[in-house]
This record gives structure tokens, C-alpha cells and sequence, in this order.
């Protein structure tokens, strides 16, 4: 279903990426050792990946970093390796190799790694073994993995890059800032300094295609609509894919056209609860700027002047760029614009 609000999992549920699918294969075809996918929030990438992984007929692993804690350990990571590694494909074709490996228990189709102890395995030598096949290795939302053992994961990915041939990763970052930088191909002190990363950039639907997505959902889900309403849904979601899709799931929910109003303030909610998060995480005097840049303030001076009066004090450059680039490096802002409208309505509520 294509307003079905999950991750896609074939390439019948997934609308207008054949292009990007395409640039997957061949990458992988290539042997390319680093792929990143990159985009703003909702723009698909978790979809493309999962369906380009289920036509592959090699077998992967596939890590959702989002649900390491933000101070994780070496258990966390090596549990969400292991619930990564336990998918059928990859256990019926690699079984022969993990099975020789100390530290890898197999239950059905479950795996388990020793994270610790006489047992206890290093990422790379993991890595080594796992070359004897030809395996993919996807982490959605990488950037997540900064942290205590973020190096080690890192280290880990370079030494794969230099010596294991058969291994090919698949990165996925909606933070795109924070995901360069925790790669660190820039900088010196980083294990994957000077290495070559491509990258496939995923773009919002044009505003035909976002007719087209709409129309082609509405008439799966039997639902017949007005284009003057679609069009009028198109205009107000900027043809990002994942709030198309939950306006079309809300739409057909009732069978009816539902109140643009309503739909705007279900992605608004959304939007403000992940704002929430991130000024949880960055402090009160981001969400400040957050609530100034959504409020016309789009100039580094219109921003300190204002916030300066709201806090009754001077505030210093270095305190104000650190709020800003931190929303630049989370893919909220570029040149001190919101990239989604959805988030700037959300901020002028924070």
C-alpha cells in the first residue's frame, strides 16, 4: 500500500525511485566499498534501502542505529549487531562461516555475539570472517553510532575498507552534518580520513510526481477525490514523501477529503515532538533560534539583536554559531532556511 506510514518492503510499494535503486545496484555490482544515502526527514531512505536489500540476492545485515542509547556500551552495539545478523537470508547463507566462529551462537534463526569475555570478538576480525561471502552491511541513521564506541565502529569500517573485499556498506543519514562528521573523511585524526564515499542524494517528488503519488494511492485505496484536492494537499507538503503519505493515509482513513487544517496540524505534532527531542538534547537556547528563524528572523545579526533582548544580556558569536551549525548539521536549516515547511510551522510553536 503505498499510504501505508512503514518502511517499504518491495519495489510494487515503492513510488518513482528507480533511478536511485539503479545507482544502489551498481555500487554494489562495483564493489564500492562506502555508499552513503542521504536526505531530509520523510524523503524515503529507510524505503529505498529495505527494498533494494529484499531484491538483493546476496545476504545482509541491516542495523537500525536509532535504537542505540545516546551514551551506548559494547553490549548495546553488539546486541543491535546481532538482532541485525538474524534475518533468514543471512543466516541460510552464511551459516557454514558463522559457525566456525568462537563467540556466535546460532538458535534458529536468531544470532548471538559474545560481547565481552575469553569469547568476546573484535568488530574487524568479525568483519574478516564475515568476507568469506558477499554481504552487505546496512546502518540506517548512522550518525547515531557517535559515541563512546563510535571509534570502534569506525575503526572497524576502515580496516573492512582496505582489506575486506567482499564487504560492501550501506549508510543512511537524515542528519547528513552529523553523519560526515562522524565519518570524518576530512579530518586527519579520523580511521576513514581520505577515503572515498559515495554518495546518492534522495530529493523530494516534484510537485507532478506528488499528484501522481496521491492519485495512484487514492485509487489503490478506492477512494475517488477531486485534483483540485490533491493539488491543494501537494502545495501544502513540499512533495516530501513520508507527509504525502500520512495525509493519504489520514484521507483514506476517513474515506473522505479531510480538512487541510487537520492534516497540517497531524504533521505539525509530529514535527514539534522531534523538535522537542533535539532542543532536549542541545539546550533551551536552540530552541530560541528554532523559534526566531521560524519567525522571520533569517540573518545571523536579526538573530543575536532578538535573542539578545529576549535574555536581557549579550550573547556571545561563538554560543549562537555553535545553535546554528548544530541545526545545519542536523538538516533542520541551510542559509538560515527551514528545509521543510512542516518544521517551520512546528518551531514557531516550541
Amino acid at each position: 500500500m503505498l499510504f501505508d506510514t512503514r518502511p517499504k518492503c518491495s519495489r510494487e510499494e515503492l513510488f518513482d525511485r528507480e533511478q536511485e535503486l539503479e545507482k544502489l545496484r551498481q555500487a554494489h555490482l562495483k564493489g564500492t566499498p562506502i555508499t552513503v544515502l542521504t536526505g531530509i526527514r520523510r524523503i524515503g531512505k529507510t524505503s529505498l534501502l529495505c527494498v533494494f536489500l529484499n531484491e538483493l540476492k546476496a545476504p545482509y545485515i541491516l542495523i537500525d542505529a536509532r535504537a542505540l542509547p545516546v551514551n551506548y556500551g559494547l553490549r548495546d552495539l553488539y546486541t543491535l549487531l546481532s538482532r541485525g545478523m538474524s534475518n533468514q537470508r543471512f543466516i541460510s547463507k552464511t551459516r557454514h562461516i558463522l559457525e566456525r566462529i568462537r563467540g556466535i551462537r546460532i538458535v534458529g534463526f536468531e544470532v548471538e555475539i559474545a560481547w565481552r569475555g575469553r569469547d568476546h570478538i573484535p568488530l574487524a576480525m568479525l568483519l574478516d570472517y564475515l568476507d568469506r561471502e558477499k554481504t552487505v552491511i546496512a546502518v540506517d541513521e548512522a550518525q547515531k553510532l557517535r559515541g563512546p564506541r563510535g571509534r570502534e565502529f569506525l575503526e572497524a569500517l576502515a580496516h573492512a575498507y582496505d582489506y575486506d573485499r567482499n564487504l560492501t556498506f550501506i549508510l543512511t543519514g537524515s542528519e547528513v552534518g552529523l553523519l560526515y562528521d562522524y565519518l570524518g573523511i576530512d579530518d586527519p585524526g579520523s580511521p576513514l580520513y581520505g577515503r572515498y564515499i559515495n554518495e546518492i542524494r534522495i530529493e523530494r517528488f516534484p510537485r507532478d510526481k506528488s499528484i501522481e503519488f496521491l492519485q495512484k494511492g487514492f485509487k489503490e485505496a478506492g477512494v475517488n477525490l477531486p485534483r483540485r484536492y490533491i493539488e491543494s494537499i501537494v502545495g501544502l507538503f513540499d512533495g516530501v514523501p513520508g507527509w504525502l503519505t500520512l495525509a493519504g493515509n489520514i484521507v483514506v482513513s476517513k474515506g473522505r477529503e479531510v480538512s487541510l487544517d487537520i492534516l497540517r496540524e497531524q504533521a505539525v505534532q509530529i514535527a514539534i515532538a522531534e523538535l522537542n527531542n533535539v532542543t532536549a538534547m542541545y539546550g533551551e537556547r536552540t530552541r530560541k533560534v528554532l523559534r526566531l528563524l521560524a519567525t522571520g528572523h533569517n540573518t545571523w545579526s536579526k538573530i543575536k539583536k532578538r535573542l539578545e533582548e529576549i535574555e536581557g544580556r549579550t550573547v556571545s558569536k561563538s554560543s549562537l554559531s555553535r545553535s546554528i551549525h548544530v541545526l545545519e548539521k542536523l538538516s533542520i536549516i541551510r542559509d538560515y532556511e527551514f528545509l521543510d515547511p512542516i518544521y517551520e510551522e512546528a518551531a514557531r510553536k516550541l
